[in-house]
């Protein structure tokens, strides 16, 4: 019996050792398309009004970070050159409370930021996705500059729930 395992095992090395032609999946678990190979990713557009600046280009950098760092895409800078484009526009940022203390003061404050996104395969002519999707992260508003870092982590929320959705319809 021990003869016949030697050759199912040097058979089962031989596949795993073998290369795939097609497989374009990334250690992070995404997966694009082989005909893609660039991406442009414009300055997000602000079109919220939010008392923390720069959400536009932080936003921009999180989903440069991901979808460049975590695949094979390249970064192009022209998007007539790119195989794909990627548009973002924070649509709304709000700053409420969601809890109260008994002298009715605000104990907790909720940033929440929705962003609506555009992914194009330029070389299709299609969209690969389209939707607006939001992210929250909660802060002690007795801290006024925790607010920054509350909008900031929402941000990435919204840039990690968008490079799944992006990079898992395939």
């Amino acid at each position: 019996m021990g003869g016949r395992s030697l050759p199912s095992a040097l058979v089962l090395l031989i596949l795993c050792l073998t290369p795939v032609s097609c497989w374009y999946y990334s250690f992070s678990g995404a997966t694009i398309p082989s005909h893609l190979n660039s991406v442009a990713i414009p300055l997000a557009e602000d079109r919220s009004i939010s008392t923390v600046s720069g959400l536009d280009e932080r936003l921009t950098q999180f989903l440069v970070d991901r979808f460049v760092g975590q695949t094979r895409l390249i970064l192009e800078t022209s998007q007539s050159e790119a195989d794909a484009v990627l548009n973002a526009t924070i649509q709304n940022y709000q700053n409420r409370p969601t809890s109260v203390g008994g002298d009715e003061r605000a104990t907790r404050n909720r940033v929440t930021i929705s962003v609506n996104v555009r992914y194009v395969d330029v070389d299709r002519s299609e969209d690969i996705l389209s939707r607006t999707f939001s992210g929250f992260e909660e802060y002690d508003p007795l801290d006024p500059s925790l607010e920054e870092e509350a909008a900031l982590a929402a941000l990435e929320k919204v840039a990690d729930d968008i490079f799944t959705a992006a990079t898992s319809n395939w």
